[in-house]
């Protein structure tokens, strides 16, 4: 994994997620520009994926190849689920949603990191 781009993964899903948040104690449902920014950082993580696959192509392995597939995978989907979630009810607390799945972007990538390094389950 590399790390530099875990952590740029890292803050721009920090970045959404705060400004998810601003959106939610301004009372706003989410809007175009935050989905759009949630598009981005989906599309990092798309990248990320693509990082992943070379590396396992290229010989090296996690410590726990299939923990850190499922992290994989789960990165990939949190931020889709929370979307669905979100345009289903377009209100504030639909805006915290997104919050909530993008703060979850960070925690996963960290566990993912971690899994590579040699951590076990």
């Amino acid at each position: 994994m590399i790390s530099g781009f875990a952590v740029v993964v890292v803050g721009c899903a920090l970045a959404v997620a705060v400004w998810s948040f601003v959106q939610v104690a301004l009372n706003r449902p989410p809007a175009r520009p935050l989905l759009l920014g949630l598009a981005g950082v989906e599309a990092l993580l798309l990248v990320q994926l693509v990082i992943a696959v070379v590396l396992l192509l290229s010989g090296e392995r996690p410590g726990n190849l299939l923990t850190f597939l499922l992290y994989l995978v789960g990165t990939l989907l949190v931020l889709p689920i929370g979307t669905v979630w979100a345009l289903a009810e377009r209100t504030r607390s639909s805006t915290a949603v997104l919050g909530v799945a993008c703060v979850t972007v960070p925690v996963l990538m960290l566990r993912m990191y971690q899994v590579w390094e040699g951590a076990s389950a």
